[in-house]
């Protein structure tokens, strides 16, 4: 590997990589300046210009955050920091050109997360011949609360990831990819933040198309909402009246991430079926609710693949119960709905049932979002859509099942991975690996140029058609029809 394939001009000046495992790296390159001192919670800026060569070996540190709340998050050695803003770059090893872009953004529920802890997370694709890129953006307090009402600026992670995916725009060709073939994918709140770039006007024409994973599409609120929020991380943080602006400038990191969790831990409770940190719709960056957009017509007409996993609340009990899947979170609810239409719910999922609650709670967050963004986007733009339903003996007898988070080991290739590894004790381990192997092959072929295998049909609203992922997969027409039912009556009367 000379050092010239190594050392990569971009509008900021030379970077230099490495070369392992058959790809060429490179980490922690800024996208924005440092959103520190003047910089803290405004939007981001532009990064400055260095002379010679800067060293891209070696991660950034990632946002802010700690590891107490429902999700650890970043390993504990994970060097984290304000100054966050930095992508992180993977090449094949042989250098080539307009090789299709796969950008993908973290979950963690807006709070935590990395795109380091994994560090090899995307060579999969790679070795496919994709270039693949990661991104560090601001989280919890400094990216998705909402202080416009103390003079600051609002939905700060996704201009973030706005920033990330111009930086690509302006300099990916370098890397030998194709900046007008870019694909941005994520999962969970990585998901969220897919959906939401489809109704952000600052992000046409910085991708070609999408892939959500495990989107909790509607946990996007207005402002008089998300400025309750603020008021009352204000007086958690013990902001004096009038003082608000100035304890945001001066607190620590530590307090700040602190007084964000403990406002994350309350508005579960306070408002079922809510998360603190999110996107707020604006009227200006943000100008509607994603869905609504979506419904509307006026989300980018671009492709999209979005599913879920089969049962994705089976894990939100315990120190994860984030989700509205306790008896009281159910039926504040349901008390938004008709009386026949909350007995249609309670029918449908058996409620109150532990069994029935998880999977309401996470159908509320992932499945019908996910359904309502199909049923608009299709009339619009291609649409498939599908469900990850495979599960490891271990996780059918635990009644854990294909759960949220499932599809981070298969479409990473990470079944050979410790918690693969787990997973897998009692067999399952090549049925996983196979799996793995074609959700793969359909995200590249998408990521490629757009399309997939003829077996999986496009989404429509007549025949609502489902791929199914599986030892052996399948195509479902409307698939659990009864909850689409009982969620189509929610929502008509929600």
């Amino acid at each position: 590997m000379t050092a010239t394939e190594l050392d990569i001009a971009t509008t900021a000046g030379i970077l230099h990589g490495f070369a392992e495992g058959g790809v060429r790296t490179w980490r922690g390159i800024p996208f924005a300046a440092p959103p520190v001192g003047v910089n803290r919670f405004r939007s981001p800026q532009p990064v400055a210009t260095w002379f010679g060569i800067r060293d891209a070996t070696r991660f950034g540190p990632v946002a802010a955050q700690d590891r107490k709340g429902p999700f650890e998050g970043a390993a504990a050695r994970t060097p984290r920091s304000e100054d966050c803003l930095t992508l992180n770059v993977i090449a094949p090893a042989e250098t080539s050109n307009h090789l299709p872009v796969m950008v993908y953004i973290h979950g963690g529920a807006y709070g935590v997360g990395s795109p380091s802890d994994l560090p090899f997370r995307g060579v999969n694709f790679v070795r496919r011949g994709a270039v693949h890129v990661t991104l560090n953006y601001r989280l919890n307090a400094f990216g998705y609360l909402d202080f416009s009402e103390y003079g600051f600026d609002n939905n700060l992670g996704l201009r973030d990831q706005v920033a990330a995916l111009q930086w690509v725009h302006d300099n990916i060709a370098a890397f030998g990819g194709d900046p007008g073939n870019v694909t941005v994918y994520g999962e969970s709140s990585g998901g969220n933040a897919v959906t939401t770039l489809f109704a952000t006007p600052a992000a046409r024409g910085l991708f070609a198309r999408a892939i959500a994973q495990s989107p909790p599409s509607n946990a996007v609120y207005r402002p008089d909402v998300t400025r309750g929020w603020a008021r009352q991380f204000m007086s958690i943080l013990g902001a004096r009246p009038g003082g608000e602006a100035d304890a945001l400038r001066t607190s620590s990191t530590a307090d700040l991430v602190t007084a964000a969790r403990l406002l994350f831990a309350r508005v579960p409770d306070e408002y079922p079926g809510d998360q603190a940190f999110s996107p707020v719709i604006d009227g200006d960056y943000l100008p509607e609710h994603p869905v609504d957009a979506f419904r509307d017509g006026l989300a980018h007409p671009l492709p999209l693949i979005i599913g879920t996993n089969d049962r994705e609340g089976s894990v939100f009990f315990g120190r994860r119960r984030i989700l509205a899947t306790t008896r009281d979170r159910i039926e504040g609810l349901l008390r938004n709905t008709s009386t026949a239409g909350a007995e249609l719910m309670r029918t449908t999922y058996r409620l109150p049932g532990r069994s029935g609650s998880l999977d309401f709670g996470g159908d509320f967050a992932f499945w019908f979002p996910t359904y309502q963004i199909a049923q608009y986007h299709s009339a619009a733009a291609p649409t498939w859509v599908y469900r990850l339903d495979y599960a490891p003996p271990l996780l059918k007898a635990a009644r854990i099942d294909a759960t949220h988070g499932a599809d981070l080991l298969t479409v990473f290739g990470r079944t050979t991975s410790t918690v693969g590894s787990l997973t897998t004790l009692f067999g399952g381990r090549g049925a996983l690996a196979e799996v793995s192997r074609r959700m793969q092959d359909y995200w590249f072929q998408f990521a490629k140029d757009g399309s997939v295998d003829a077996s999986w049909p496009q989404y429509d609203t007549v025949r609502r058609a489902n791929l199914i992922f599986d030892a052996r997969d399948r195509v479902e027409p409307d698939s659990r029809a009864d909850r689409r039912r009982a969620w189509d009556a929610f929502s008509h009367l929600h």
